[in-house]
Protein backbone atom coordinates (compact mmCIF):
# COMPACT_ATOMS: atom_id res chain seq x y z
CA UNK A 1 0.00 0.00 0.00
CA UNK A 2 2.93 2.63 0.58
CA UNK A 3 4.58 1.74 -2.26
CA UNK A 4 1.58 2.77 -4.12
CA UNK A 5 0.60 6.15 -2.33
CA UNK A 6 4.15 7.39 -2.88
CA UNK A 7 3.64 6.91 -6.14
CA UNK A 8 0.23 8.90 -6.28
CA UNK A 9 -2.45 6.75 -5.21
CA UNK A 10 -4.87 8.47 -3.11
CA UNK A 11 -5.47 5.49 -0.01
CA UNK A 12 -7.83 5.95 3.10
CA UNK A 13 -6.76 5.67 6.05
CA UNK A 14 -3.03 5.91 4.92
CA UNK A 15 -0.51 3.45 5.59
CA UNK A 16 1.28 4.27 8.69
CA UNK A 17 5.34 3.72 10.17
CA UNK A 18 7.45 5.92 12.34
CA UNK A 19 10.55 7.26 12.04
CA UNK A 20 13.05 5.62 14.77
CA UNK A 21 10.20 2.57 15.80
CA UNK A 22 12.84 0.25 16.69
CA UNK A 23 14.25 2.62 19.64
CA UNK A 24 13.95 3.59 23.30
CA UNK A 25 10.73 3.75 23.58
CA UNK A 26 10.10 -0.41 23.53
CA UNK A 27 11.59 -2.52 26.24
CA UNK A 28 12.53 -5.18 23.96
CA UNK A 29 14.75 -2.58 22.14
CA UNK A 30 16.65 -1.82 25.53
CA UNK A 31 17.23 -5.60 26.45
CA UNK A 32 18.68 -5.98 23.59
CA UNK A 33 20.66 -2.92 23.20
CA UNK A 34 22.03 -4.02 26.43
CA UNK A 35 22.50 -7.63 25.35
CA UNK A 36 24.78 -5.74 22.07
CA UNK A 37 27.12 -3.98 24.19
CA UNK A 38 27.03 -1.07 22.07
CA UNK A 39 25.07 0.32 19.48
CA UNK A 40 27.39 -0.06 16.69
CA UNK A 41 27.69 -3.67 17.71
CA UNK A 42 23.50 -3.70 17.42
CA UNK A 43 23.97 -2.01 13.77
CA UNK A 44 26.28 -4.00 12.34
CA UNK A 45 25.47 -7.47 13.70
CA UNK A 46 22.54 -9.09 11.52
CA UNK A 47 21.10 -10.98 14.44
CA UNK A 48 20.47 -7.59 16.46
CA UNK A 49 19.78 -5.29 13.92
CA UNK A 50 16.65 -7.81 12.39
CA UNK A 51 15.40 -8.50 15.65
CA UNK A 52 15.07 -4.92 16.45
CA UNK A 53 13.68 -3.72 13.63
CA UNK A 54 11.12 -6.72 13.91
CA UNK A 55 10.25 -5.93 16.99
CA UNK A 56 7.63 -2.70 16.39
CA UNK A 57 6.45 -4.49 13.46
CA UNK A 58 5.28 -7.32 15.85
CA UNK A 59 3.59 -4.60 18.07
CA UNK A 60 2.05 -2.48 16.20
CA UNK A 61 1.52 -4.50 12.33
CA UNK A 62 3.03 -1.20 10.69
CA UNK A 63 2.45 -0.44 7.21
CA UNK A 64 6.23 -0.01 6.74
CA UNK A 65 9.53 -1.60 8.51
CA UNK A 66 12.51 0.49 8.15
CA UNK A 67 16.56 -0.55 8.93
CA UNK A 68 17.17 -0.17 12.06
CA UNK A 69 20.59 1.13 10.99
CA UNK A 70 22.73 4.63 11.48
CA UNK A 71 23.39 7.44 8.71
CA UNK A 72 26.84 7.44 10.07
CA UNK A 73 27.92 4.46 9.19
CA UNK A 74 28.84 5.68 5.67
CA UNK A 75 31.33 7.98 7.25
CA UNK A 76 32.81 4.75 9.10
CA UNK A 77 32.65 3.17 5.95
CA UNK A 78 34.84 5.74 4.24
CA UNK A 79 37.43 5.37 7.59
CA UNK A 80 36.22 7.82 10.16
CA UNK A 81 36.35 6.54 13.43
CA UNK A 82 32.75 6.75 14.91
CA UNK A 83 31.29 5.93 18.70
CA UNK A 84 28.66 6.30 20.87
CA UNK A 85 28.18 7.59 24.11
CA UNK A 86 25.40 7.33 26.47
CA UNK A 87 24.00 10.83 27.19
CA UNK A 88 26.06 12.34 24.09
CA UNK A 89 25.16 10.48 20.80
CA UNK A 90 27.56 9.65 18.03
CA UNK A 91 31.44 11.19 18.15
CA UNK A 92 34.03 11.13 15.52
CA UNK A 93 37.34 13.34 15.35
CA UNK A 94 36.64 16.63 14.02
CA UNK A 95 37.31 16.46 10.14
CA UNK A 96 40.27 18.78 8.69
CA UNK A 97 40.53 20.32 5.55
CA UNK A 98 43.45 17.73 4.65
CA UNK A 99 41.27 14.71 5.46
CA UNK A 100 38.87 15.13 3.28
CA UNK A 101 41.48 13.63 0.41
CA UNK A 102 42.35 10.90 2.66
CA UNK A 103 39.18 9.20 3.40
CA UNK A 104 39.38 5.74 1.88
CA UNK A 105 36.63 4.06 0.14
CA UNK A 106 38.22 1.15 -0.81
CA UNK A 107 36.76 -1.03 1.68
CA UNK A 108 33.42 0.55 1.87
CA UNK A 109 30.68 -2.15 0.95
CA UNK A 110 32.92 -4.93 2.50
CA UNK A 111 32.47 -2.60 6.03
CA UNK A 112 28.54 -2.25 5.24
CA UNK A 113 28.08 -5.98 4.22
CA UNK A 114 26.62 -6.46 7.19
CA UNK A 115 23.61 -4.06 6.73
CA UNK A 116 23.25 -5.92 3.21
CA UNK A 117 22.82 -8.84 5.09
CA UNK A 118 20.26 -7.39 7.35
CA UNK A 119 18.39 -5.97 4.75
CA UNK A 120 18.27 -9.64 2.92
CA UNK A 121 17.19 -11.42 6.09
CA UNK A 122 14.13 -8.15 6.93
CA UNK A 123 12.43 -8.90 3.58
CA UNK A 124 12.60 -13.02 4.04
CA UNK A 125 10.99 -12.13 7.46
CA UNK A 126 8.21 -9.32 6.96
CA UNK A 127 4.89 -10.21 6.00
CA UNK A 128 4.81 -9.71 1.99
CA UNK A 129 2.39 -6.75 2.56
CA UNK A 130 4.87 -5.19 4.70
CA UNK A 131 7.08 -2.43 3.03
CA UNK A 132 10.64 -2.39 3.78
CA UNK A 133 12.22 0.87 3.59
CA UNK A 134 16.36 1.20 3.17
CA UNK A 135 17.74 4.62 4.17
CA UNK A 136 20.78 6.80 4.03
CA UNK A 137 21.94 10.25 5.30
CA UNK A 138 22.22 13.48 3.05
CA UNK A 139 25.47 14.20 2.66
CA UNK A 140 25.18 18.29 3.96
CA UNK A 141 23.91 16.05 7.11
CA UNK A 142 26.75 13.78 7.14
CA UNK A 143 29.51 16.68 7.11
CA UNK A 144 27.82 18.11 10.10
CA UNK A 145 28.68 15.72 11.94
CA UNK A 146 32.01 15.08 10.28
CA UNK A 147 32.99 18.34 10.27
CA UNK A 148 32.32 19.30 14.16
CA UNK A 149 32.66 15.20 15.17
CA UNK A 150 29.26 15.70 16.83
CA UNK A 151 26.21 17.30 16.84
CA UNK A 152 25.76 21.27 17.35
CA UNK A 153 22.76 23.23 17.98
CA UNK A 154 22.96 25.13 14.73
CA UNK A 155 25.80 23.47 12.80
CA UNK A 156 28.18 26.34 12.76
CA UNK A 157 31.35 24.53 12.08
CA UNK A 158 29.77 23.23 8.85
CA UNK A 159 28.66 26.47 7.68
CA UNK A 160 31.80 28.24 8.42
CA UNK A 161 33.76 25.43 6.84
CA UNK A 162 31.90 25.55 3.55
CA UNK A 163 31.74 29.50 3.28
CA UNK A 164 36.00 28.71 3.81
CA UNK A 165 36.26 26.19 1.91
CA UNK A 166 33.85 26.02 -0.80
CA UNK A 167 35.40 24.09 -3.58
CA UNK A 168 36.56 21.39 -1.04
CA UNK A 169 33.40 20.86 0.87
CA UNK A 170 32.02 19.90 -2.38
CA UNK A 171 34.19 17.05 -3.07
CA UNK A 172 33.66 15.81 0.55
CA UNK A 173 29.58 16.00 -0.23
CA UNK A 174 29.86 14.80 -4.08
CA UNK A 175 32.14 11.61 -2.62
CA UNK A 176 29.49 11.35 0.12
CA UNK A 177 26.41 11.89 -2.44
CA UNK A 178 28.32 9.07 -4.78
CA UNK A 179 29.03 6.78 -1.88
CA UNK A 180 25.01 7.14 -0.59
CA UNK A 181 23.97 6.07 -3.84
CA UNK A 182 25.95 3.23 -4.16
CA UNK A 183 24.68 2.22 -0.27
CA UNK A 184 21.21 2.92 -1.49
CA UNK A 185 21.32 0.70 -4.28
CA UNK A 186 22.78 -1.93 -2.53
CA UNK A 187 19.96 -1.68 -0.13
CA UNK A 188 17.36 -2.11 -3.01
CA UNK A 189 18.98 -4.90 -4.45
CA UNK A 190 18.87 -6.78 -1.09
CA UNK A 191 15.60 -6.01 -0.90
CA UNK A 192 14.26 -2.79 0.19
CA UNK A 193 11.19 -1.54 -1.39
CA UNK A 194 11.57 2.62 -0.91
CA UNK A 195 14.52 4.20 0.30
CA UNK A 196 14.31 7.47 2.27
CA UNK A 197 17.40 10.17 3.01
CA UNK A 198 17.69 11.55 6.03
CA UNK A 199 18.72 15.37 5.87
CA UNK A 200 18.10 16.58 9.69
CA UNK A 201 19.63 19.32 9.57
CA UNK A 202 18.54 21.17 5.74
CA UNK A 203 16.87 23.72 7.82
CA UNK A 204 20.04 25.48 9.38
CA UNK A 205 20.86 26.63 5.64
CA UNK A 206 20.51 29.97 4.05
CA UNK A 207 18.94 29.85 0.40
CA UNK A 208 21.96 29.44 -1.56
CA UNK A 209 23.26 26.99 0.40
CA UNK A 210 20.33 25.17 1.22
CA UNK A 211 20.61 24.97 -2.78
CA UNK A 212 24.29 24.31 -2.81
CA UNK A 213 24.76 21.75 0.02
CA UNK A 214 20.90 20.20 0.54
CA UNK A 215 19.49 20.23 -2.98
CA UNK A 216 22.18 19.57 -5.52
CA UNK A 217 23.65 16.51 -3.18
CA UNK A 218 20.07 14.74 -3.55
CA UNK A 219 19.85 15.06 -6.51
CA UNK A 220 22.90 13.48 -7.84
CA UNK A 221 22.09 10.34 -4.82
CA UNK A 222 18.58 10.58 -7.05
CA UNK A 223 19.65 10.09 -10.69
CA UNK A 224 22.21 7.63 -9.64
CA UNK A 225 19.21 5.47 -8.03
CA UNK A 226 16.78 6.22 -11.28
CA UNK A 227 19.76 5.13 -13.57
CA UNK A 228 19.45 1.84 -11.66
CA UNK A 229 16.57 1.20 -10.16
CA UNK A 230 13.69 3.80 -11.73
CA UNK A 231 10.72 2.50 -10.09
CA UNK A 232 11.95 2.49 -6.65
CA UNK A 233 10.18 6.09 -4.57
CA UNK A 234 12.27 8.09 -3.41
CA UNK A 235 11.70 10.16 -0.45
CA UNK A 236 13.77 13.01 0.99
CA UNK A 237 13.41 14.55 4.64
CA UNK A 238 14.64 18.14 4.59
CA UNK A 239 13.75 19.03 7.87
CA UNK A 240 13.27 22.65 8.70
CA UNK A 241 12.86 23.28 5.08
CA UNK A 242 10.22 25.35 5.13
CA UNK A 243 9.30 27.61 2.41
CA UNK A 244 11.94 25.31 0.40
CA UNK A 245 10.13 22.08 0.28
CA UNK A 246 8.42 22.55 -2.66
CA UNK A 247 12.20 24.04 -4.12
CA UNK A 248 13.30 20.61 -2.80
CA UNK A 249 10.99 18.52 -4.73
CA UNK A 250 11.33 20.31 -7.93
CA UNK A 251 14.86 19.95 -8.34
CA UNK A 252 15.69 16.80 -6.59
CA UNK A 253 13.53 14.70 -8.41
CA UNK A 254 12.52 12.91 -4.79
CA UNK A 255 9.25 10.80 -4.79
CA UNK A 256 8.12 11.37 -1.79
CA UNK A 257 8.87 14.42 0.48
CA UNK A 258 8.84 14.19 4.79
CA UNK A 259 7.31 16.44 6.34
CA UNK A 260 8.51 18.29 10.23
CA UNK A 261 5.60 18.94 12.12
CA UNK A 262 6.36 22.49 11.68
CA UNK A 263 4.93 22.83 8.27
CA UNK A 264 1.64 24.31 8.24
CA UNK A 265 -1.34 21.79 6.60
CA UNK A 266 -2.41 23.97 3.71
CA UNK A 267 0.92 23.90 2.86
CA UNK A 268 1.37 20.24 3.06
CA UNK A 269 -1.85 19.86 0.89
CA UNK A 270 -0.37 22.62 -1.55
CA UNK A 271 3.09 20.16 -1.80
CA UNK A 272 0.04 16.80 -2.31
CA UNK A 273 -0.47 18.27 -5.75
CA UNK A 274 2.57 17.06 -6.82
CA UNK A 275 3.13 13.90 -5.42
CA UNK A 276 2.74 12.39 -1.56
CA UNK A 277 3.32 13.91 1.68
CA UNK A 278 4.90 11.64 4.34
CA UNK A 279 3.90 13.18 8.31
CA UNK A 280 3.90 14.77 10.19
CA UNK A 281 2.71 14.83 13.97
CA UNK A 282 4.18 16.25 16.20
CA UNK A 283 6.36 13.75 18.54
CA UNK A 284 5.17 15.73 21.98
CA UNK A 285 1.67 15.22 21.13
CA UNK A 286 2.16 11.56 20.84
CA UNK A 287 4.34 11.87 24.40
CA UNK A 288 1.27 13.76 25.41
CA UNK A 289 -1.54 11.47 24.71
CA UNK A 290 -5.30 11.98 25.21
CA UNK A 291 -6.75 15.05 23.21
CA UNK A 292 -3.86 16.34 22.44
CA UNK A 293 -2.88 13.06 20.67
CA UNK A 294 -6.36 12.89 19.40
CA UNK A 295 -6.51 16.77 17.89
CA UNK A 296 -3.44 16.46 16.04
CA UNK A 297 -4.10 12.95 14.43
CA UNK A 298 -7.53 14.47 13.67
CA UNK A 299 -6.46 17.32 11.57
CA UNK A 300 -4.09 15.70 9.52
CA UNK A 301 -6.22 13.06 8.72
CA UNK A 302 -8.80 15.82 7.69
CA UNK A 303 -6.57 17.80 5.76
CA UNK A 304 -4.58 15.35 3.63
CA UNK A 305 -7.25 12.45 3.35
CA UNK A 306 -8.02 14.04 -0.54
CA UNK A 307 -4.19 13.15 -1.60
CA UNK A 308 -1.15 10.93 -1.22
CA UNK A 309 -0.08 11.03 2.57
CA UNK A 310 2.03 8.58 4.60
CA UNK A 311 1.02 8.77 8.17
CA UNK A 312 4.10 9.80 9.98
CA UNK A 313 5.94 11.22 12.66
CA UNK A 314 7.09 15.10 11.98
CA UNK A 315 10.43 13.48 13.38
CA UNK A 316 11.34 10.49 14.96
CA UNK A 317 9.67 9.14 18.48
CA UNK A 318 11.26 9.88 21.46
CA UNK A 319 12.34 7.35 24.32
CA UNK A 320 9.85 8.96 27.08
CA UNK A 321 6.90 7.92 24.65
CA UNK A 322 4.36 5.26 26.12
CA UNK A 323 3.57 2.53 24.55
CA UNK A 324 0.21 2.61 25.08
CA UNK A 325 0.33 5.93 23.15
CA UNK A 326 1.55 4.80 20.17
CA UNK A 327 -1.03 1.37 20.51
CA UNK A 328 -3.68 4.71 20.04
CA UNK A 329 -2.53 6.89 17.69
CA UNK A 330 -2.32 3.51 15.21
CA UNK A 331 -5.84 2.95 16.08
CA UNK A 332 -6.88 6.42 15.43
CA UNK A 333 -5.34 6.39 12.27
CA UNK A 334 -6.27 2.92 10.78
CA UNK A 335 -9.87 3.87 11.83
CA UNK A 336 -9.57 7.02 9.80
CA UNK A 337 -11.18 9.02 12.73
CA UNK A 338 -11.14 12.54 12.11
CA UNK A 339 -12.87 15.49 13.32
Amino acid sequence: MMVEVLNGATIFPPPIWMMRQAGRYLPEYRAMRQEAGSFLDLCYNPDFAVEVTLQPIRRFGFDASILFSDILVVPHALGRDLRFEEGRGPLMTPMALEDIDRLDPSGFHEHLAPVYETVSRLRSALPSETTLIGFCGAPWTLATYMIAGHGTPDQAPARLFSHRHPEAFSRLLALLADHSAEYLCRQIEAGADVVQIFDSWAGVLDEISFERWCVEPVARIVRQIRLRHPNVPIIGFPKGAGSLYSTYRERTGVTGLGLDWSVPLSQAVDLQRDGAVQGNLDPMRLVAGGAALQEGVSLILDRLRHGPHVFNLGHGITPQTPIEHVQAMVDQVRSGRGS
